[in-house]
């Protein structure tokens, strides 16, 4: 499923919202925070540009924690894409950003694809107009 937002931020306003994990709860109110840990990093870090392996876990709304690993980063073409997991269920989300333009496309099982659409369009929405 694509789902996408379009505002008035540019490419680069939001593709450093993107870049940076620490700053992912200030526009995804699914996020209330991100612990991530890289191939290098042996201890938890809480900023810094995400990267391809780039692991952890982000917290959302009642302690639900979901696991995370960075697939890929292509910061020259706005894009990067992760794979997300709660228990069994695994999705993954491919990231892209454009001047005024934001969208994801979800790959999972359908149940948590349309569970998840909602909230990705609220973050989207709310990613395409930062200042």
């Amino acid at each position: 499923m694509r789902v996408s937002a379009a505002g008035s931020a540019s490419a680069t306003t939001m593709w450093g919202a993107y870049a940076d994990p620490a700053r992912w709860r200030t526009w995804a109110p699914q996020i209330r925070s991100v612990e991530a840990t890289g191939p290098i990093h042996a201890k938890p870090i809480h900023a810094g540009p995400i990267h391809e392996g780039l692991e952890g876990s982000v917290t959302g709304p009642a302690g639900v924690r979901a696991r995370f690993r960075v697939l890929s980063v292509e910061p020259e073409a706005g894009r990067w894409s992760w794979e997300v997991r709660t228990g069994p269920v695994r999705l993954r989300i491919d990231h892209e950003v454009d001047d005024g333009r934001a969208s994801i496309t979800i790959d999972g099982p359908a149940p948590a694809v349309l569970a998840y659409a909602p909230v990705a369009r609220l973050a989207l929405s709310r990613l395409v107009r930062l200042p």
